[in-house]
Parts: structure tokens; sequence; C-alpha cells
């Protein structure tokens, strides 16, 4: 028979902040779909990871108008408080997961909270030396987050550490080195090797995975690997009780709600736990109250489903001349200069079907802000300064650059791309301003302080001094610590959703800001999408998983780039050491860290690093200054085997779970190696046949993608790894893809169901799959 779910408790306890009551109290069980005719909570609420003993919850970040919450109830074994308008929870979880409700006219909206399981790791060093320090991926590769205590020649430092595996080097009287007392190392994909810790989490193989299995008119039926003790399932962010979810065993049966029915798009959301931890997350999107099974029924507003395009304006298409306002100045050099890209040009991409072509539906554009006149900063080999081509140096964060277009012109970008169904992501900068810009002029307090106390220049310092580090002493970075700052700055961003319907913002250097700006906009842009439409945003965070997930909350961003995961692609796809293996562990961390379903931007490349085909070819060494040989040698293609290797990239971020997001260029293969070289006048025709293929090949990937709701909502399983071979299997109902890469030099057969359709490299011989050396293949399945 099946059994019905736990209900929640939790002990009485009021509390008063301001004008706002708060009651933790004992709820009776209330009926799951009846909800609230405005939600408390905008959009999913994104789980909350407890701390060890102590966990603050900003309740605005999930309720933008918490005078509305009647009472909260926690199912858990916590002493509960309230701090400025924070939740506070004390004690340590016992069990994987439990669940905080907010209670508004008798209806409840819920969080789901997760345990955190860390514990301490022991550093050891020993030998003569004044100072040891550790950089590594635990600590945002910062050696003065963790400081080696000396005892003689013997030094030792205690970390607390998630589950996971962590690359670091010791930073001995100032020299990196691997740690001479682990023999465990990887590439660092520059040419040196890290040390690698594997500290141990939960046993797999006991885990409840769980499995969409099956689907009937408004039941689903779902199936775990192992046993369970509770299932959390809501529709929304509302908890559904013992009448709609169900379990026997290992089979578990959830009846959608009846006012589903009424709601174009609605998501069921599932985990599960046992005493090992919990399960993964299971997402089920609903189309009018039944489970979305076909392609054609998804919608630009569905983020699961995006392709993203990164574009830079003045480098991509020039469609308007008589905007043309190069500098043509010796202290200039022409790659540093303006192109003449435009936004006239964009918009002329649109109407001719190029992103179309592709598959893509959102396109993200560089800033295109008002930035100076005039040229800035030095390079010295070639000796050059640079014009603001790239437009990351705002003067105005209201006006459209007159060497990009006008605001109509803009405008008619916005509206042509909805009306080809595409998204339009604005590249934002908050972090900081150019000189000229008259918030600094009029506000120079505003601004953090170029000089550190003892008399350095406080630029370039990104992890040292993250929040307050300028980019150059021409580009002031502003306190975002500060009210009078965060306010007109978050307006100005707003005024770009009111202004032109954008949809959403990529947001520049989202590290070195202060969450009270994320959460000041974020609360602001929730208000603007209750009454016109969601808005996404994404922001660019270079380093721990800890701390990008930082930023990533139901009151911040939607997601952020993970870099960590293009880093160890480019090294297992380009590299001879390359590991596919360390590549699946990096999978597995980003799932562990972000959600099974995540939003997280999957690149191909970006203005900020070298082309990988100039490194998968071997035309640029991963030992040398690839921003130096930029400037100073021509690189071009050496080995056409590294198209290939470009589509295997790319692939792999097709099938994985988050957001692929193509860079231009990238789509055919423009070679070079760092900023400006990475950024070369876009290519649309006179393509050779490699060039072509490749695209051809991009197409047919995000077609793939498009095409089979595995790769968007499927269930992801790492079936095989080794440091040569990768199997990656997604699994949506009846919809099964099967992803395979080959990086050795030589074929490799694997056994599959013969029923399958491959669409790449490999070849049939029987029920095995032949895939050549070096190459990849995608197969897809419908039961």
């Amino acid at each position: 028979m099946y059994i019905r779910l736990k209900p929640t408790t939790m002990m009485v306890r009021w509390f008063l902040i301001g004008s706002l009551s708060f009651l933790f109290s004992c709820q009776v069980e209330q009926d799951p779909v009846e909800v609230l005719a405005e939600p408390l909570i905008t959009g999913s609420a994104t789980p909350i990871k407890l701390d060890l003993e102590r966990t603050v919850i900003p309740v605005e970040d999930y309720v933008v108008n918490p005078q509305r919450i009647d009472s909260i109830s926690i199912d858990g074994p916590f002493n509960t408080g309230i701090d400025n308008s924070n939740i506070i929870l004390l004690g340590r979880p016992k069990k994987p997961l439990y669940e905080l409700t907010f209670w508004s006219q008798g209806v409840g909206e819920s969080v789901l909270l997760k345990r955190t399981k860390k514990s301490l790791y022991s550093f050891f060093y020993q030998g003569e030396a004044k100072e040891v320090k550790i950089k590594g991926e635990f600590n945002a590769w910062n050696p003065n987050n963790t400081v080696l205590q000396k005892d003689g020649t013997k030094f030792t430092s205690h970390v607390l550490l998630s589950p996971g595996s962590y690359q670091y080097v010791f930073v001995v009287d100032g020299k990196e080195i691997r740690d001479p007392f682990n023999n465990d190392s990887t590439s660092n994909g520059m040419g040196g090797w890290n040390s690698v810790i594997n500290f141990p989490g939960p046993k797999r193989n006991e885990l409840p995975i769980i499995k969409t299995s099956s689907f009937s008119g408004n039941e689903i039926n779902l199936e775990s690997t192992n046993e369970f003790d509770e299932i959390y399932a809501y529709w929304g962010n509302t908890r559904l009780s013992g009448k709609h979810v169900s379990f026997e065993g290992r089979e578990i049966r959830v009846k959608i709600p009846r006012n589903a029915n009424n709601v174009e798009r609605s998501k069921i959301r599932l985990w599960a736990e046992n005493e090992e931890g919990p399960s993964n997350d299971v997402l089920i999107p609903l189309h009018y109250g039944k489970v979305l099974s076909q392609p054609d029924q998804l919608s630009r507003s569905d983020y699961e489903a995006m392709t993203m395009y990164f574009l830079m304006v003045d480098r991509f298409n020039n469609g308007n001349t008589e905007n043309d306002k190069p500098l043509n100045v010796p202290e200039v050099h022409p790659k540093a200069d303006y192109f003449g890209g435009d936004l006239a040009g964009v918009t002329q991409k649109i109407e001719d079907g190029y992103f179309e072509s592709l598959g893509v539906n959102t396109v993200w554009l560089s800033p295109i802000t008002q930035n100076p006149e005039g040229y800035f900063g030095k390079y010295p080999e070639p000796e050059t300064s640079f014009s603001a081509y790239h437009g990351y140096w705002p003067i105005s964060n209201l006006k459209v650059d007159y060497r990009f277009g006008s605001s109509d012109e803009f405008r008619q970008l916005v509206n042509t791309a909805h009306r080809s169904n595409m998204n339009v992501l604005l590249d934002y900068v908050a972090n900081h301003v150019h000189e000229q810009h008259p918030i600094y002029q009029q506000n120079k307090e505003w601004a953090t302080n170029l000089y550190l106390p003892d008399g350095t220049l406080n630029t370039e310092k990104w992890d040292e001094h993250r929040l307050t580090t300028w980019f150059d002493t021409f580009m002031p970075t502003l306190d975002l610590s500060r009210m009078e700052t965060v306010g007109p700055m978050t307006d100005s961003a707003l005024f770009w959703l009111q202004e032109y319907q954008i949809d959403g913002f990529r947001h520049d250097a989202t590290k070195h800001i202060p969450q009270l700006f994320w959460r000041v906009l974020t609360k602001k842009v929730k208000k603007y999408a209750m009454e016109n439409g969601p808005v996404f945003q994404i922001g660019e965070t270079y380093g721990s998983h800890e701390l990008i997930k930082s930023y990533i909350t139901t009151g911040m961003l939607d997601a952020q780039f993970d870099f960590n995961m293009y880093d160890r692609a480019v090294s297992a796809f380009a590299q001879e050491e390359g590991s596919l293996e360390d590549l699946a562990g990096s999978l597995r961390e980003s799932i562990r860290y972000y959600g099974d379903h995540n939003l997280m931007g999957y690149i191909t490349g970006n203005q900020d690093r070298p082309r990988f085909i100039s490194y998968a070819d071997g035309s640029l060494k991963f030992s040398e200054d690839s921003k130096y040989a930029g400037w100073n040698r021509e690189i071009s293609i050496q080995d056409t085997a590294a198209y290939k290797k470009l589509s295997a990239l790319t692939a792999f971020m097709m099938v994985i779970p988050g957001i692929p997001c193509i860079y231009y260029g990238d789509e055919y293969g423009s070679p070079g190696g760092n900023d400006p070289d990475n950024r070369r006048q876009m290519q649309f025709e006179d393509l050779d046949q490699h060039q072509l293929a490749t695209r051809e090949r991009v197409k047919k990937l995000i077609k793939l993608r498009k095409n089979n709701l595995a790769l968007i909502y499927g269930d992801t399983e790492i079936s095989e790894s080794s440091r040569t071979f990768l199997m990656l299997t997604r699994s949506y109902f009846d919809n099964q893809v099967i992803a395979i890469f080959n990086t050795s030099n030589d074929a490799v057969s694997v056994s599959m169901a013969p029923n399958g359709e491959n669409h790449f490299y490999g070849e049939w011989s029987g029920s095995e799959l032949v895939l050549p050396p070096s190459s990849f293949d995608i197969i897809t399945y419908t039961k």
C-alpha cells in the first residue's frame, strides 16, 4: 500500500521586528493546491545550504514583501531567532533535508533546507621556510586565506571542507610548489600542475537516485535506485501532501494538482533522503497541468532551454557606417581601436536569420553604455594604449554609446529579437566606472580607496582585496556597501528593463561587488517581473565553487558562468595529458554545488580567454603568455584536427545540465591569443571547408539539444569515465540521450542498445558503436 508523507512539526516561538510579527509554530498540514492569488515567493525558491551550527536566512531573499507573512514554521531541531529581518537557525542538522515554510492567510510556501557535511582537513608541510601558505579551489585561490602555523620546520593548517575534489598548491616563501606529501596531482591547464585532495562524501551507491519513469494524464511515476525515508515534493513552492505524493518501496507516484491546469508553465520539484544523504533533485515542467512532452511547447522564458550567443558589438557586424568613429591615432594599435560593429549590425543579423539558422534563442550583448573618447591604459610590447571599443569603461549608465547606435536602434534590436522569439541579455557594469563618469566626479567618496594602508596601489588585487580593488588607475571601483551608491546604480540597471524591455543581464565582475547590491537590485527586478514577466540574471565570478554559489540564490542571481568547468574541459579536450576523468569529477562537483537542473552558463570561450582552438592545434602553448603571443605573432590554425576538438568541447557543453553559450566566432573556429586577439572581426563569408563543417556541427548540436527534452530537463548520469573516455546519459521519461567522448589515439567500441540513432562520428557494428580516435558521438533513444 502507499504511505503518506510525514507532517511537519515545530516548537512555538514569537518574535517582533519593527512592525513585523513572526510566529514559529506547529502548523496543521495545508492542502498544497491551496495557493495565494499573489505568491509570497517569486520564482522557484533556491534550496538553502545549512551551515554547521548557525545559519542566517535573509527573509527578503525569498519574500519581497515580508509584511505579508503571518508566521514561519521549520521542521527541524533548531533554536530560532530573528536579527535585522534575518532568520537565525542555531543547531547542528541531524538529517539531510528539512523545510522552512512561510505562511500567509493559512497558505504555506516552502524552501528546502539541505544539511552541510563539512569536516576538518589537515595540511602539513615540513622544511626550512619563513612562511607557508596554501592557495586552492577551497579558498578562492587566495593564499592569504590559508596561512600555515609555524612550529620550527613544521607548518600546519586545518581547513573546514565539504566533500569533493580540490586542487591546490603550497606557496613557500612566495614560490608555488606542489604538495610534496601528496602524490595526487592534475594539470592546471596552463602548463603546470596542481596537487589534488579528494575529500570523501556520501556513498553514491547508497544514495536514493530518483529517475523519471512514466506519466499518464495527471499522474507521474518515478523510481529510486535505493530505499529512502522521506520525500519533499513541491508544485512551485507549495509542498505536496500525501494526497498528491505517495510511495511504495522505491516507486513514487505524484498526482499533479488540479489548479496546474490553469497555468501555462509550472514545475514539479522533488527530493528524497535516506541516512546516507539527499537524492538528486528532479525537475518536471508542466504545460497547462500536463507533463511537458514536446519541444514545441517550450518558450524563450524556459531558461533551461536557452542556448546563448555572446558577441562583442564592435567586432560583430557593421550595419551603419555613419557611426564609425575609430581613433586612428598612433598611440592605439589597430587591434585595440574601434572596428565599427554596432547595434544596427546585430539587428541585420537577426533579420537575415543568422541566429535562427544556428539555433540560438538568446543573444548576450557586450556593454553598450556610453564610454569615453580618447585612449587609456598601456601595454608594453608593442607599446599601445586602448580605446573603449569593448564597452567596459562606462561614463554613463543610461545612454547608448553613439558609436554603437542610438536608443531607437537599440529598441529596434530588442523588438526584432522578440518578434523572432529570442531573448536579449545586456552586459551590465556596476562594479566600476571610468574616472570621467559624473557619479565619480561629483561623489569621489563613493569610490573605494585606490591606495592600501601600506601605500601600495590597490589595483588588480582580485582575491586579496576582492571587494575594493580597482581594475586600473582610471577606473574607480564603487563602494557598493553604501546605500547612497547602491540606490542610483541599481536604478540605472532597472532603467534598461523599463525603457527597452530587455530580458535580463550578464553582470560583470560579480564577485567584486558586495551582496548588498545584488539583494537590492534583485528585489527591484522581482517587483518589475511581477508586472512584466521574468528577468534572467547571470553573473561572472572566477573563484571557488563556494564563492560562485554564494551569489546564486532566490534573493540574488539566477546563475553564474562555470569557469571551473570550462578550465577542466579545455584541459581535457586540448591537452595530451588532459583527463576526461577529471572533467567528470568537475561535472559532479558542479551538480553538487549548483544542482542537477542548474542554470549555470557553460561557455565555448569568452572575451577574457585565449581561443580554445589555438590551444587545441598547438599554435598557442599553455605555458606561454597568451596575451603577449596574441600581440606579437600571427596565430592561425596549424592542425585542422583542432576543429574536431572544438566540436567535442561544444558538444560537452550542449549535453550537460545548464545553459550552453557560444562565443562569437567559435561556431566556425576563430583562432587567437588572449585579449584583444580573441576579439577579432566576426567572419560570416569566405569560410573554408573546415570552418563550414564546424559551423554545421554547431547547428546540429544545438538542434539536438532543442529537440531532446532529456538534454534540457533530464536526469544526469556519468555512466563511465577514464582519462580518455567519458559516457554521459541524460534521461527524461521515454527520451534518452547518451553522449560519448573519446580523446585517445585509438578507436573504442561501446556496447549500446541497437535501436538508437547516432549523429556524429560513430559507426555501428552489430550492437556496438565504434568511435574513431579523438572524436565523439551523441545517440538518441525514444522508448
